[in-house]
């Protein structure tokens, strides 16, 4: 009857738990070790519940209250010089990326410096306005001087300004930029120059290698090219370190393009005229 009142009292399950124990615990050995150590546990809390109750206790316990008040203020301030500094490398970075597209776009300007650069005010206004701060004067007849040949001023192909090249066709364009067509630009001014200040020189005064261009230059002349200006491929291997390659004629289609030189065919020749 005991065995069946003890049996009734357990709670439901229980027998069930403690096979399943027994099952997992190598010997008895372990099952003792196990419940000494829940007993040192449970004694140790109950001493720390009294630790506040001994005089000899109450001191270490308020270092420790302290020292953790102490402690949590520390972890604060900690937690606020954290967020201060992460605020502050985020303004860094905005700083970084500011100034990397500043020196990017330094950079691109730099690399894109125009080679020709046009004067703000022109030579012509700036005489007339210097002209214009001077006192009037009286006009007096001036003697009759004998009139000279005035020579005509040797016409130049214009830079291309960034607008101009920038609405140049894309397929036009190609990989060529603006630098390299002002360059090409400065290189037939320089042909142009050269072959017209031969042609007004007086010919006592040329050797016979100047002579001789200067007698092609005179083969080239014809009805279509009277009061122009204009230069042929041998002019460009003439006077230039330039190549007329297919880079060259690229550059020249450009020229075209925008109305800066034209072609003028005769002869089996192409003549570039500076428009």
């Amino acid at each position: 009857m005991e065995a069946r009142a003890e049996g009734a009292s357990r709670a439901p399950g229980s027998e069930e738990a403690a096979g399943k124990y027994y099952a997992n615990s190598s010997d008895l050995n372990d099952l003792y070790s196990h419940i000494n150590t829940k007993i040192s546990n449970i004694k140790a809390s109950l001493q720390l519940r009294k630790i506040d109750r001994e005089p000899s206790l109450k001191t270490v316990v308020g270092k420790v209250v302290h020292e953790m008040f102490l402690l949590n203020n520390l972890l604060n301030n900690l937690e606020l010089e954290f967020h201060h500094q992460e605020r502050q490398q985020s303004q860094l970075k905005g700083f970084q990326e500011s100034i990397e597209k500043d020196y990017n776009e330094a950079q691109h300007l730099r690399e894109n410096l125009p080679i020709y650069l046009p004067s703000a005010v022109p030579n012509s206004m700036v005489s007339l306005a210097v002209k214009s701060e001077e006192p009037c004067k009286v006009s007096q007849p001036e003697r009759a001087k004998k009139p000279t040949k005035e020579s005509k001023q040797i016409k130049e192909v214009p830079f291309l300004t960034s607008e101009e090249f920038e609405s140049v066709p894309a397929y036009m364009r190609g990989r060529l930029t603006y630098n390299q067509v002002n360059a090409v630009i400065q290189e037939i001014n320089k042909a142009v120059v050269s072959k017209y200040k031969i042609l007004r020189q007086p010919a006592k005064a040329m050797s016979s290698a100047v002579r001789n261009l200067f007698f092609r230059f005179q083969e080239e002349e014809t009805k279509d090219t009277k009061g122009e200006f204009f230069i042929v491929e041998a002019d460009i291997d003439e006077f230039t370190q330039l190549k007329a390659d297919k880079r060259f004629h690229s550059i020249l289609t450009i020229l075209r393009h925008c109305q800066r030189v034209r072609e003028i065919r005769g002869s089996k020749l192409v003549r570039y005229a500076i428009c």
